[in-house]
């Protein structure tokens, strides 16, 4: 009884004409940002947070987590009709819903694709909704010892699962972490690493560092790399399933939506790790593995429904224990605590209204992205076809406006400025830059729970092992650590011999 009232709540939340507009804006955008390859949802969340500072936080958090899964729904679309994954999550889909594409089945492809993941939407926002008030229960027994090992395993799992060299993701949760100690220090007052610049005494702006490493410096690697807009759309026929076509996708979608809402959790790479999960289980318990590669409709059902359910259930951390799973909801995180709100176990106690109305409204955007995505396929290849010539400058304009009207300071622009030549150049060292994004975010947050439960016990550090939770909490985050580390460690080991 008590969940329907809170379902009540959320929907007078999310069905005011102000929300719905947000919601309807955000899939609308998302699934734009998501068929035109090389923009992405964080990019883009990124360059928009300036302008949700007037709005509701309700209402700013249901427009960004809108651009985030209509995102999802927009990269399959340029993947199976051309063949480009606008998303890194779509990559799976072009393995088969480009060849059924060839085949004349573009049409069974996207549906297949929208109708999977609206389905696993709505069974991962149920999942959200079950799970996130125990997760909340459970969390308020956390001490600040708990916290600082939950907050250092979230660190560690990012690491480990982001892609490239585990080292270069250490280094750059370091960095991270690093940055996020700039300014005051909220308990002695002292002013750290400021470098003398008075700007600095609040610390480095947040927009500024993720509208620069995952904006501007986007649209420059864009402007590197030439553009290849010529590549022939298919003809997308019918987007009717044959009945044979249905019976094998149907228990496609119902695994890859239980992958995806179990890995979805993961901190880190949960995300694009459902996807490849639900293609490599397709292969593997498909009674026609011989098609893959061919254009099955399974390598198209599973791992579209595991995305989108991932994309849902990524919230569970975020807005129940302030971790975020991935750069996205770091991006959401930040936000929230520029609007006054931290993410939390407090959250769905202080800011009902923002929970439940939030969760409604994932329902409500699935709903919207089902309707937006295949009726206006034709516009979404039109955009394909626009030269990025046009598109860059006017970003680049709204990114300055943006971020200026932060706090209305030029000393905001040439930070993202700087942060974009140091997102160009992590891009030239192959260097993943969600790590550093996830270390700024949660490294304050560390270092209060590091204090707190130091005051707590007295100076004694055993209390972090002493406290069960704690204790357990830091084993696997030195397991996980150590499972990525040690085949590093001995392929270096063997190339040492080798010489």
């Amino acid at each position: 009884m008590h969940m329907i009232d809170n379902l009540a709540l959320g929907l007078s939340v999310a069905m005011t004409f102000h929300n719905l507009g947000f919601a309807f804006m955000g899939c609308l955008i998302g699934t734009a940002i998501g068929v035109l390859p090389g923009i992405g949802p964080l990019a883009t969340i990124a360059l928009l947070l300036p302008l949700t500072f007037a709005l509701d936080p309700v209402t700013a958090v249901i427009m960004l987590s809108g651009i985030y899964y209509g995102a999802q729904y927009g990269g399959s679309t340029s993947a199976i009709l051309l063949n480009l994954p606008g998303e890194v999550t779509a990559v799976v889909t072009t393995l088969e819903g480009h060849k059924m594409a060839l085949k004349g089945r573009a049409g069974a492809a996207l549906a297949v694709s929208a109708i999977g993941s609206f389905f696993a939407g709505t069974v991962a926002t149920l999942v959200v909704a079950a799970s996130g008030p125990l997760l909340t229960s459970f969390a308020l027994s956390f001490g600040p010892a708990e916290y600082f090992s939950l907050i250092l395993l979230g660190l560690i799992i990012a690491t480990v699962l982001a892609q490239g060299s585990i080292f270069k993701s250490i280094a750059m949760l370091a960095l991270g972490l690093a940055l996020g100690l700039v300014g005051t220090d909220i308990q002695s007052g002292e002013v750290r690493f400021s470098l003398g610049f008075f700007e600095l005494f609040e610390g480095i702006d947040f927009v500024a560092v993720a509208m620069g490493i995952f904006g501007v410096a986007e649209i420059v690697r864009n402007l590197e790399n030439p553009e290849n807009r010529n590549k022939t759309v298919s003809k997308v026929g019918s987007l009717m399933l044959t009945k044979e076509e249905f019976r094998r996708a149907t228990p496609s979608v119902l695994r890859g939506t239980l992958v995806g809402s179990v890995l979805g959790i993961l901190p880190g790479g949960g995300l694009a790790l459902s996807t490849f999960a639900s293609y490599i289980l397709e292969r593997r318990v498909s009674k026609y593995g011989h098609e893959f590669g061919t254009g099955a409709i399974e390598g198209v059902a599973g791992p579209e429904s595991a995305n989108n359910a991932a994309s849902q259930t990524s919230f569970i951390p975020m807005l129940t224990l302030g971790i975020p799973a991935n750069a996205v909801m770091a991006l959401i995180i930040g936000g929230l605590m520029i609007h006054g709100i931290q993410p939390g176990p407090g959250v769905i106690q202080s800011q009902p209204a923002l929970f439940w109305g939030l969760i409604v409204s994932m329902w409500i955007g699935n709903l919207m992205l089902l309707v937006i995505n295949l009726p206006l396929i034709g516009v979404w290849v039109s955009l394909l076809k626009l030269p990025y010539r046009y598109l860059y400058p006017t970003i680049l304009v709204f990114c300055a406006i943006g971020v200026y009207s932060v706090n209305y300071s030029a000393f905001n622009v040439f930070e993202t400025v700087l942060f974009g030549l140091v997102g160009y150049l992590l891009y030239k060292l192959k260097c993943e830059p969600a790590p550093l994004l996830i270390g700024f975010v949660l490294g304050p947050m560390l270092e209060e729970y590091l204090r707190r439960a130091m005051v707590v016990s007295r100076g004694n550090p055993m209390v972090f092992v002493e406290r069960p939770v704690s204790a357990v909490l830091l084993a696997i985050a030195a397991a996980a650590l150590l499972a990525m580390l040690l085949p590093a460690i001995r392929r270096k080991k063997d190339e040492a011999l080798e010489e």
